[in-house]
Formats: C-alpha cells, structure tokens, sequence
C-alpha cells in the first residue's frame, strides 16, 4: 500500500509541532493508530480524515484525497500481515482455499505453485515460507482467538492429491479439537448466504478500531471505516448462524478426510 498519505499526513504533524500522541488525543484516536496511518498500513475513515483536518488545519486536504480502496491483492499483502501479527482476534471465511495461517506446508505449496503467471521454485519457497511464517500466531495458545468459517466447497473441491488434502482438512480438525481454533462448516444445504463471492478477514486490535479485508477474484480491499468493518461484521454473524455446529463441522471434516484417503 502506498504510503504518500502518510508520509504526508506525519509532515504535516511535525510541521504542527505534535507528537502523535498530542494528535491522537485532539482527534479522538490512539497513538498506534496514527502511526499506523503514517506508516502506510491504515486508512483513516472519512470521519477520522475529517477530524485530523480540523486539527491539522488543513481544510478538506486528508477528506479529499483519501486512498482508494480497489487496490491490486499484492499491494495489501504486507499491510495485511502486519495487522494480523498484532490482532487480538480474528475471524476468517474461506470460499476457494483454506485460511493462510491454517495451511500445511504441503498445501500452501500446492497452491502457491499454481500462480498464473508462474513462478521459479525459489519464488515458490520463499511465498511458502512466507505463509507458515504467519500461521506461527497460533504458537501462542490464547491470542489471536481465531473463528475459521469453511464454506464446503472448498473441502469438496480438490486442489491437490488427495494426501494433502486430507492432510490439510485433519490439521485444521487438529487446531479445533485442542481449542486452539473454532470451526464451523457452510454446507451446500445452507444455499445462497450474505458472504457468498468472496473471502473475509475481520481483525479485532487491543489498541486500535476493527477492520475487515475481503479478497475476491484479482482485487482486494482493506477496509477502515467503521460503517463498512460493521457491515461485513454483521454479515459474517449471519452467514455463520447457518453454518453447521462446530461438533457436526469437525465430523462432516473428518468424514471428508477419510474420502480422500485419510486412515489415520
């Protein structure tokens, strides 16, 4: 993500003479963050902009010239994977592939190898470490809370052998048995739900406001604003009022498993 908003919203700052403290107690935010809008990693809300406009002195400068969200899916990647370092919760729903910080190490293979265009084996390796360089969030038994919500299409459809997917299904059976995750199951039977089209991520912060990255096709899209993160909240709740129990979830996961080949 670019950061010529930032940089330009801290040289403002400095040119005031505030600490980004000072600026976050004038404009009713935290300290992390305006940093974190300094640096590139947030975007301000339209009523954030609006607040530091008014304490900057810089008319509709920061309201008018907000980044725009339709952004390429590499551009939020570091962005995002920042932000997921420092969640306190995280509530995921996947569509096509399993979460990023749940894949094995065969799977993000088999999925990273299949980028159009190709990639070198190098490229592949580093993408794949990069991925289980994320999923060592769940080393901490407590934080982040992590809800992974699975539509059953991708459990029904096979994007690599099926070792590595029985593999994959049972590693996430694993996570959810131990409680280091909840998940839960969208069948078929459920039909049309409010998160159809698209993968979600909703991120919780101890410090800072919420915010939702959604991911469909080749676009991608961070959002900050309070009005659009609650409007994906309350449709991850509903869609997840007519997933499947966890208990009937990790049973229609491991009867997938075994028809894959799992016989552990």
């Amino acid at each position: 993500m670019t950061s010529t908003y930032g940089d330009w919203l801290k040289q403002q700052r400095e040119t005031a003479g505030l600490t980004q403290q000072q600026l976050a107690d004038m404009t009713v935010m935290t300290r992390s963050h305006i940093a974190h809008i300094e640096a590139g990693r947030r975007v301000p809300s339209k009523e954030d902009a609006r607040r530091l406009d008014k304490a900057l002195n810089t008319g509709n400068v920061l309201s008018s010239f907000l980044p725009q969200d339709d952004v390429a899916i590499a551009d939020y990647f570091e962005a995002v994977r920042a932000l997921e370092q420092q969640a306190v919760m995280i509530r995921e729903f996947a569509l096509t592939f399993f979460p990023g910080i749940l894949q094995t190490k065969r799977y993000a293979r088999e999925v990273l190898g299949a980028a159009f265009p190709p990639v070198s084996e190098e490229e592949c390796d580093r993408r794949v470490v990069t991925r289980l360089e994320r999923a060592k969030i769940l080393e901490d038994p407590l934080t982040p809370v992590v809800w992974a919500l699975l539509d059953e299409t991708l459990l029904r459809r096979p994007v690599a052998s099926g070792g590595i997917m029985a593999e994959q299904i049972m590693h996430v059976v694993r996570l959810a048995e131990t409680g280091r995750i909840r998940a839960h199951v969208m069948p078929f039977g459920a039909g049309l739900h409010p998160l159809m089209g698209s993968m979600l991520t909703l991120m919780w912060f101890e410090d800072q406001p919420p915010l939702a990255y959604s991911e469909g096709g080749h676009a991608a899209r961070l959002h900050d604003s309070p009005t659009v993160v609650r409007k994906w909240q309350h449709r991850y709740d509903l869609a997840l009022s007519d997933a499947l129990p966890q208990k009937e979830s990790l049973a229609l996961l491991r009867a997938t498993a075994e028809e894959y080949g799992h016989h552990d």
